[in-house]
């Protein structure tokens, strides 16, 4: 059994984390995830009221008793504003989940210090997830528990700093003294063991746990994600400084079309919004939306469950670290 500073900081099994998807990431897969090993992830935006948003926490706990994390995004956005992330955060606090995923700004620049104090007064483990050093050393100064090094391959939207996952990690492991969760490329037992060996004390991904059984989006999207090799994504929104990776498709070159032409936020916005996304994933129509997974879909190839998929994964990479140890005491 591998047990890093994540299994124990949590309580959990495996040091696997799911990361935040919008639409997709509610009760039920979170607490699939959970009760699987892993840690599930309840995505605060999936809900816009104070009753909606509690009610999910109280719903995943009725589902699992094991820890679970919640996402909370801060960036610009026109249905969620700068009061839903501080609910989002005083609520957290309120119900005292285990952990929470920060993506976006830090919490003290956008909501104020004293929602930092709150949390960690309620026990609430603070993560944020990045995708460069001085983002990270920030992080740690300021009281969080944690941070994600999220590197250029993850879906949804990486750093424009671009740097990749084999560099960032170690580079995180370096500076900081607070532990480092590697995020992007992630998806299977063999690049859970690089990670750890990069220094990492668990990993992080989303993309592969859209193809699992208990996730809640349509079947054609799923063998779309197992068809689909690691060439077939592409970076989006760059000329409007919101960088995101999704997987290729009619939107997608409609959307690449629009910045090279030099369209502006008008003519993109429409094209990427949450009602497509959602709609998309409920009806299977892959071509409908900007559908935000990393390269690591070159690397799914079935649709198992998340007990099957986190237990693989593990099995794989105690033989992977074993075969190193093998070769480092045969050299």
């Amino acid at each position: 059994m591998i047990q890093t500073k994540i299994t124990e900081m949590f309580n959990i099994k495996y040091p696997i984390i799911c990361g935040a998807m919008m639409w997709i990431c509610k009760p039920k897969l979170c607490a699939a995830i959970s009760n699987a090993g892993g840690m599930g992830n309840l995505t605060a935006a999936n809900f816009e009221t104070e009753d909606d948003f509690r009610s999910a926490i109280r719903e995943t706990r009725k589902l699992t008793d094991k820890p679970f994390m919640v996402n909370v995004t801060i960036l610009p956005s026109i249905r969620i504003t700068g009061e839903h992330h501080k609910m989002y955060l005083r609520v957290c606090a309120e119900e005292k989940v285990a952990g929470i995923e920060v993506s976006g700004a830090p919490i003290d620049r956008a909501c104020g210090m004293e929602y930092i104090d709150m949390l960690k007064k309620a026990g609430v483990k603070l993560f944020h997830k990045v995708g460069a050093v001085r983002h990270a050393l920030h992080a740690e100064k300021v009281g969080y528990d944690g941070v994600y090094a999220a590197g250029i391959e993850e879906g949804g939207h990486p750093l424009d700093d671009d740097v990749t996952t084999m560099v960032l990690t170690p580079r995180m492991v370096e500076s900081l003294s607070i532990p480092v969760v590697t995020v992007g490329g992630i998806a299977n037992g063999r690049t859970l063991a690089a990670a750890l060996v990069l220094g990492a004390q668990g990993v992080m991904m989303a993309s592969r746990f859209m193809a699992t059984r208990e996730c809640e989006v349509h079947e054609k999207i799923k063998q779309e994600l197992v068809r689909r090799q690691e060439q077939d994504t592409a970076l989006i929104c760059k000329s409007i400084h919101l960088q995101g990776r999704a997987l290729k498709n009619e939107t997608v070159e409609c959307v690449l079309e629009t910045e090279a032409r030099g369209g502006g936020l008008e003519e993109i916005i429409p094209l990427i919004s949450g009602e497509k996304c959602q709609n998309a994933w409920q009806t299977g129509d892959v071509n409908a939306a900007p559908m935000m997974v990393g390269q690591s879909i070159g690397l799914i190839h079935s649709v198992p469950t998340c007990a099957e998929l986190l237990e693989t994964m593990m099995a794989e990479a105690e033989q992977c670290l074993q075969a190193v140890n093998e070769m480092v005491k045969n050299g």
